[in-house]
């Protein structure tokens, strides 16, 4: 035999970065809304929270709406043909969108109108989808609150030449109104449906209603008489109202950039169209044009892959109203968080701190008796000096912020930094950051170029003759609505080395520091993403060594490629890795000779699952984090964020154990398979029902009296 006959041919290698191997960002989302969708659908839910969870899908797809589809339309009006990870162009991924979403409206609005309202009626929630149904007694009532309530704050704006056609605000509902004047022809009209009426109008019968919008549309009479209607129809627009911000504004202006960029985007360019699908072709064809006309160069025309026909309802998002109404027995059981049992104590939070860590699991772990608790503390003790926090969602009305400007009124060190650009959050945050600057405090916007996405809170006391700093570092928001809702990890600690970090943090985000590195605390863009990757690759070098080794990650989105690589990498090397992706992911698991060792689950129920944990096992010296990333390129080069590890042997098995316990779930996690498409679990014959918010719920020593 020859040389060449005795070489065995070599495998080609790999590429790990072909797009088969990535599942679309964009697609990869609608398919988490669809499982939003699902909780609506399944019989299980009680009915209010159906209503809820389909108030919630149609919020957001409004948002995916007016921030993704917005900017996958600019690069494609600007001739942008790059091609994510998985190989799709801007347009490819505009037509498949489209695809899908008609599908999931059509489910939606089936199981609306089919399905959850005539239940819903049979147990005493009425919505009638008409006026003409209604008794005479009714119609009358409604007459004339009609005249004393709507008809005063009605402008019905014509189309003619001698008026163009109006301006439509983002996401109002509208009246679209055919006319026939007595020339004969037929002209057009628009009637906007108020934002600031109830869009609910209750009947006599108690819990009773009707949509404001059919109220209008049986009373046009009143808004054009002498004038024959032909029809009305509703619709509804969504905008562009994703901020554009350049890297190169300077720091100084952002407030004055964003209150501008905010007034702008009012009259940004129209992403979708809704119509009633009672509307004739003719009227869809001039909305068309007439929104066409009022695009800016470079938006290309509407047409009608832009126009979404409606049955029934539009604008589901305004259901969430209706699921506040009192009626427990088509509700989930109410839920009340505890206090964390080292905070039941009637003592100083300080004094408890110091004696150890605090692991913190909202909303099992009431946020009131915990964080705003600490923060409360901090305004009112005489020997806290200084507060320090950011401020990512302050909400309309923050008691946080309160909390903070009395602390500066008192005369402490108080220095906020207010991220103006968080999105649909930025009105909010202006406000706020201008109350708090008039009353003393130091407000900061950040590093120019990088949103501050980082959940921390620094307090500084003087103890004797020391200065002693206590922190929270968390992965929610310091907001105390979203808290309720929200499934969040958090720690409160008096660890020196982190407190010199979040000092050393804050001085970025205060002013021009630029630390050489951090004692214990991960920060991005600088480092987190090359720390993630050699705690990945550590665990592959555990693995070949033959010592234990596991990967257990939770997050809201997993896109990031170079994550996705090491991951694919570690499981070719046989690493077992569990991971827990609420929202996107990009990854495909199980693929033979890729990624047979990592499965994907995701968690959807009552309770937003907002938390990220990473578990490493580390040849058997385990390590865990906590924090604000995803695993996401936003979140690891263009903001700042924080991830802090877990320093307690107990907090580590805590979370361990809360991790495993998601993985063991059985009623509300969906297994994502390689092909981009996710079962739900269901128990097995015989098998207990394990549902991870309810088996968390049930564990809450609740020390706290329950809030009326």
């Amino acid at each position: 035999m020859t040389d060449l006959q005795l070489t065995a041919p070599t495998a080609p290698a790999l590429d790990l970065r072909d797009p088969s191997l990535y599942l679309n960002r964009e697609l990869s989302w609608l398919e988490f809304n669809r499982r939003v969708l699902h909780e609506a659908l399944d019989p299980r839910t009680p009915l209010l929270e159906r209503l809820k969870f389909l108030g919630i899908f149609g919020g957001n797809l409004d948002e995916f709406y007016q921030v993704r589809v917005a900017g996958l339309k600019q690069q494609a009006s600007a001739g942008i043909v790059e091609r994510t990870a998985d190989g799709m162009t801007p347009e490819a991924q505009l037509h498949a969108i489209t695809h899908i979403v008609r599908d999931l409206i059509r489910q939606d609005r089936q199981s609306l109108h089919e399905d959850l309202l005539p239940q819903l009626a049979q147990r005493g929630l009425v919505l009638h989808s008409s006026v003409a149904e209604l008794r005479r007694e009714e119609r009358e009532r409604l007459d004339a609150y009609f005249h004393a309530n709507v008809f005063p704050v009605l402008t019905p704006l014509a189309v003619d030449p001698g008026h163009p056609f109006p301006y439509i605000s983002n996401l109002s509902l509208s009246l679209a109104v055919v006319l026939r004047g007595a020339d004969g022809e037929e002209r057009f009209a628009r009637v906007k449906v108020p934002k600031i009426l109830p869009r609910w109008v209750p009947l006599i019968a108690p819990n009773e209603f009707v949509p404001l919008e059919e109220v209008i549309g049986a009373n046009l009479e009143s808004l054009f008489p002498g004038v024959e209607i032909l029809g009305s129809y509703t619709f509804r627009i969504t905008r562009n109202t994703d901020l554009q911000i350049a890297d190169d504004d300077e720091a100084d202006d952002l407030l004055s950039l964003i209150q501008e960029e905010v007034r702008n985007r009012r009259f940004a360019e129209v992403v979708r169209i809704e119509v009633h699908a009672s509307m004739p072709a003719s009227l869809r064809q001039l909305l068309l044009a007439e929104f066409t006309e009022q695009q800016e160069p470079p938006a290309r025309p509407l047409t009608s892959e832009d126009l979404y026909e409606v049955p029934g309802l539009l604008d589901t998002a305004d259901l969430l109203s209706l699921t506040t109404l009192d009626l427990p027995e088509l509700k989930d059981p109410p839920f009340y968080p505890g206090t964390q049992p080292r905070l039941a104590a009637p003592r100083n939070i300080f004094d408890v701190i110091r004696e150890g860590d605090i692991l913190l699991h909202h909303p099992y772990d009431s946020f009131a008796t915990s964080v705003e608790r600490f923060i409360q503390t901090a305004a009112d003790d005489p020997d806290v000096l200084a507060i320090k926090l950011t401020l990512y969602r302050t909400g309309g009305d923050s008691s946080i912020a309160r909390v903070l400007a009395h602390a500066a009124e008192r005369g402490k060190q108080v220095a906020v930094l207010i991220e103006l650009q968080a999105r649909f959050d930025e009105e909010n945050n202006i406000i706020w950051a201008q109350r708090l600057e008039d009353v003393g405090v130091h407000v900061s916007y950040g590093v120019a170029g990088l949103k501050t996405h980082a959940k921390v809170a620094l307090v500084v006391r003087r103890e004797g003759d020391t200065m002693r700093r206590y922190l929270h570092i968390g992965t929610g928001n310091y907001n105390p609505k979203t808290a309720r809702i929200y499934a969040d990890f958090g720690i409160l600690t008096a660890s020196p080395d982190l407190g010199a970090d979040l000092t050393d943090l804050f001085n970025v985000l205060t002013g021009f520091a630029s630390p050489a590195g951090y004692r214990k605390l991960i920060v991005a863009p600088r480092g987190m993403r090359d720390r993630f990757l050699g705690m990945i690759r550590r665990e592959v070098e555990h693995h070949q060594a033959g010592q234990p080794a596991r990967i257990i990650a939770k997050m809201n989105s997993l896109v990031d490629p170079d994550i996705i690589v090491a991951l694919y990498q570690a499981s070719q090397a046989g690493v077992p890795i569990d991971l827990i992706v609420r929202g996107i992911c990009c990854l495909r698991p199980g693929l033979p000779g890729i990624s047979e060792t990592i499965r994907v689950i995701s968690i959807v129920g009552r309770f937003l699952e907002h938390s990220r944990a990473f578990y490493f096992l580390n040849g058997g010296e385990e390590e865990v984090y906590i924090g604000s990333a995803d695993w996401m390129p936003r979140n690891l080069e263009r903001r700042i964020e924080a991830v802090a590890p877990v320093a307690d042997p107990a907090h580590r098995q805590a979370l361990r154990e809360i991790l495993l316990l998601m993985w063991r779930d059985n009623r509300q996690a969906w297994e994502l398979e390689s092909d981009g498409s996710y079962r739900q679990r269901h128990p097995t014959p015989g098998e207990p029902e394990l549902a991870t918010h309810k088996l968390l719920g049930e564990k809450v020593v609740r020390t706290v009296e329950p809030r009326v």
